[in-house]
């Protein structure tokens, strides 16, 4: 190819090709990671580095497959997943960093383990339904999705033929839930202050709301209202209280009604009628009545690729498992709006999501 030829031709574009193609080994790396059960090892040796045999030793990996270990561990330290030290022996060994250290399953009963996220995550459940999205785009059908054309049903009746699949769902729900909330408390605590009530809608177990709970006992009633199959057999205890309903048809009286990442199923004639239970319940704004979104607002953060590019894999999910979307400020300003709202108030910075405030 001669200089000619070579015009308009990027050195980088090969590269950046690859970059991009090749990046699910990144997933599949982490997710050997997590089976393996390396931040844990790691963890276990504290501030001291872990060398690669020893650290190949504990797992165990077979002495004939080290040199195969070394490599897998090369990659995932290049991805910051860990990171590389001098013992003082002379040798190199790993320590954990801020994004492994939350993949650490003795971390579970404060909130920080995300490893059943990353399991899911990467589910073959999960993973083959976007070998569909091109031929879903292509066809007329609208109400279905690229999940039901992979496996023959919505993820929902999926997970509820498959046992397995529902359990390991609903972990890593729990877990991602449980550590966010753990942010939510801390950098958003205000919000909370001087409020009698809460009850969050389509909590759950209500990992939810025992963090609030517990976070601010002045919130004399916290409650959860789901789907009564799903709260059936839940224990109330003396600061939580589950209630089977439905939120599209009432929502209970509270100073505030919390909503987790509901929206992003819904169209937005099913997210109006939503909001307008949620108006129903709550008191006056005078009164100290508010809606809480605990959402993304897609690029609000518009100098931050990492955190923009994980909102827009979001919400392509979304159209992918469940006929959802993630909304940026504009589309759930018209939400709130056709709702009947009259304000809001948005905080950012919360990861990839945002907390907005909602005022009758």
């Amino acid at each position: 190819m001669n200089d000619q030829e070579l015009h308009g031709y990027s050195q980088n574009a090969q590269p950046q090709l690859w970059n991009l193609l090749l990046s699910f080994i990144n997933s599949m790396s982490l997710k050997c990671a997590v089976e393996l059960g390396i931040p844990d090892i790691i963890h276990s040796h504290a501030q001291t580095p872990i060398n690669i045999t020893d650290l190949a030793a504990s797992i165990p990996i077979p002495p004939n497959k080290t040199s195969q270990f070394r490599r897998l561990m090369r990659l995932l330290v290049h991805s910051n997943v860990f990171s590389v030290h001098k013992r003082e022996d002379g040798d190199e060994g790993f320590l954990l960093t801020p994004m492994s250290r939350i993949l650490v399953t003795s971390n579970d009963n404060n909130g920080g383990n995300l490893s059943p996220f990353v399991s899911m995550m990467v589910d073959p459940s999960l993973v083959s339904p976007w070998h569909f999205l091109g031929q879903w785009l292509k066809g007329n059908d609208t109400q279905g999705t690229p999940f039901r054309m992979c496996h023959g049903e919505e993820m929902w009746d999926w997970a509820n033929k498959y046992p397995d699949f529902n359990k390991k769902f609903n972990m890593a729900m729990v877990c991602d839930s449980q550590y966010l909330m753990k942010i939510i408390v801390k950098k958003c605590a205000t919000a909370f202050e001087g409020k009698r009530s809460l009850i969050d809608v389509g909590g759950g177990t209500g990992g939810a709301a025992r963090s609030i709970a517990e976070a601010f006992p002045d919130i004399q009633e916290v409650s959860v209202l789901d789907l009564p199959h799903v709260v059936a057999g839940l224990p109330n205890d003396s600061r939580v209280k589950f209630v089977g309903g439905d939120m599209f048809h009432t929502i209970p009286p509270a100073d505030v009604v919390l909503l987790k990442a509901i929206f992003h199923g819904w169209n937005d004639e099913e997210c109006i009628k939503i909001l307008k239970n949620c108006k129903k319940a709550i008191p006056s704004k005078e009164e100290g009545g508010k809606v809480m979104i605990l959402d993304m607002v897609v690029n609000s953060a518009p100098g931050d690729h990492m955190i923009t590019e994980d909102q827009y894999f979001m919400d392509l999910m979304m159209i992918t498992y469940a006929r959802g979307l993630e909304r940026d400020e504009n589309e759930w300003k018209k939400l709130f709006k056709d709702a009947g709202f009259t304000s809001y108030k948005i905080t950012h910075g919360l990861g990839t999501s945002s907390l907005i405030e909602l005022y009758p």
